[in-house]
């Protein structure tokens, strides 16, 4: 057998900030640091912070008053802020910028009258952060379905926003969906996706066409590890959303020569390398990475830190 690597893979620029945060919280203010929930969707992640000094929490309530609080990348509702001030909180905010973009979008429309539909899935931590930004009227969906059914009071006063790491296909559906039944209606296209979505999501497609069977590195729980799996199994191509190498089965590759493994954007290098040394003991005789979009996008840590204090 044969594995191709999709690049790029794995962490992303969000991810990787969104780490740093904890890591230097713990550095600057010492164990413990409080996060509200995960601070990326990824078990490994999550269990070393832990044994690091960080402390994963559901509920700001669970958190002692004038201790540190890290909001994930996923960010929250502005209710969640205003809560941690007033239990006196030292907050620190790890929300990916790109998530930052979509709440500031959200409120610009909210805020003109506009009903604001998100486009995304409901109970996701990062819609529900996006939603909790928005003081209107405000729907969730992700389907073309649920747009035929939408009935609005005001049509010529709507506007959408979508979940940075959904499917670009299924993305697009929904959008044209929208304008079709709402034409007036206001939106950014699918610049909302966003490019470590993109990126990979192009990598899988191409990847598709070259291999017979592909295997998603990632969290259950994780959309754009989802999102993956998704797209390799439209292109018609076998595939299998793993969180690590002990989730193999061996059967998968009695017909498949040519294996395609890629990673979303909150799986750890480490757990895919782990997958290929489970992969060579089931017969893998080459590894190769393909040529593809190599990231450089850096994301500047919150002022709080660099400040070597929270607030």
């Amino acid at each position: 057998m044969d594995v191709l690597l999709a690049q790029p893979r794995g962490f992303c620029a969000g991810v990787v900030r969104a780490i740093e945060v904890v890591e230097q919280a713990l550095a600057k203010h010492g164990p413990p640091v409080y996060v509200l929930h995960e601070i990326v969707h990824n078990s490994r992640v999550v269990s070393d912070l832990r044994t690091r000094g960080a402390v994963f929490v559901e509920r700001l309530d669970e958190i002692p008053p004038g201790e540190v609080a890290i909001f994930s990348a996923h960010g929250v509702a502005a209710g969640v802020v205003e809560e941690a001030a007033r239990r006196g909180l030292r907050a620190i905010d790890a929300t990916c910028p790109l998530v930052s973009k979509v709440h500031g979008q959200a409120m610009r429309y909210s805020e003109g009258g506009y009903e604001v539909i998100v486009i995304g899935h409901a109970g996701h931590p990062e819609v529900e952060g996006t939603r909790g930004r928005i003081t209107g009227p405000v729907r969730v969906l992700c389907k073309v379905e649920e747009v035929e059914a939408l009935q609005v009071a005001h049509p010529d006063r709507l506007a959408y926003v979508t979940q940075t790491t959904l499917s670009i296909d299924d993305t697009r559906d929904v959008i044209e969906a929208l304008h079709r039944r709402f034409p007036a209606i206001q939106g950014p296209d699918l610049n909302d996706i966003c490019y470590a979505t993109q990126n990979r999501q192009n990598a899988v497609r191409w990847m598709a066409s070259h291999v017979d069977l592909l295997l998603v590195v990632g969290a259950r729980n994780s959309s754009n590890s989802n999102r993956l799996r998704e797209v390799a199994a439209q292109a018609g191509k076998p595939a299998y959303l793993i969180q690590g190498a002990d989730e193999i089965d061996p059967g998968w590759f009695a017909s498949a020569p040519r294996i395609g493994i890629t990673a979303g954007a909150s799986a750890p290098e480490v757990v895919v390398q782990e997958v290929l040394t489970r992969l060579r003991e089931f017969g893998v005789d080459a590894v190769t990475e393909m040529a593809g979009e190599r990231e450089t996008v850096t994301f500047r840590l919150p002022d709080e830190l660099l400040r070597g204090t929270a607030c």
